[in-house]
């Protein structure tokens, strides 16, 4: 008759028994814990983070108009806009395209802002810390008010 040879170990492995499964679970659950993705997604940092709360596009109210130095190797002032967004009250620091598009934007207008489209959500080329863009001033393309084709709409 084959004898089973007790296994000595330093108190540290998983309990084996019929009536384990509970401490099992606990033990899992326990080291889930540990691993960063998993801890981020059942946090909710994602979501409390991304001030478009998902969406792709928000409106907002401009708040004041400013430059952004732009990053090295380059010298230049980006034109920028901080926006209040109507959903949630948060404020926003977004990038203003196109030559001259600041000059059709306005304190007080209502702007509408999607994702300026750097890695992971983040910012793009060389404008540090902007991680949004203008698209729409009073509900007009921000683009056609540059060229000349439509008038600004009153908000």
């Amino acid at each position: 008759m084959y004898r089973r040879k007790s296994k000595v170990t330093s108190g540290k492995s998983s309990p084996r028994g019929e009536f384990a499964a509970r401490k099992l679970q606990r033990k899992r659950q326990h080291f889930r814990w540990k691993d960063i993705y998993y801890k981020r997604r059942q946090l909710g940092l994602l979501v409390k983070a991304d001030p478009l709360e998902g969406a792709p596009q928000a409106k907002g109210v401009v708040l004041d108009k400013y430059g952004v130095g732009s990053k090295q190797p380059n010298s230049a002032l980006r034109k920028c806009v901080r926006v209040q967004l109507l959903k949630n009250g948060k404020q926003i620091g977004a990038f203003v395209p196109h030559d001259g598009g600041l000059l059709h934007i306005d304190v007080h207008d209502e702007v509408t802002v999607e994702g300026i489209g750097g890695a992971q959500k983040g910012a793009k080329g060389d404008i540090p810390g902007i991680k949004w863009r203008v698209i729409k001033v009073n509900g007009t393309d921000l683009r056609q008010l540059v060229l000349g084709k439509k008038q600004k709409g009153n908000r």
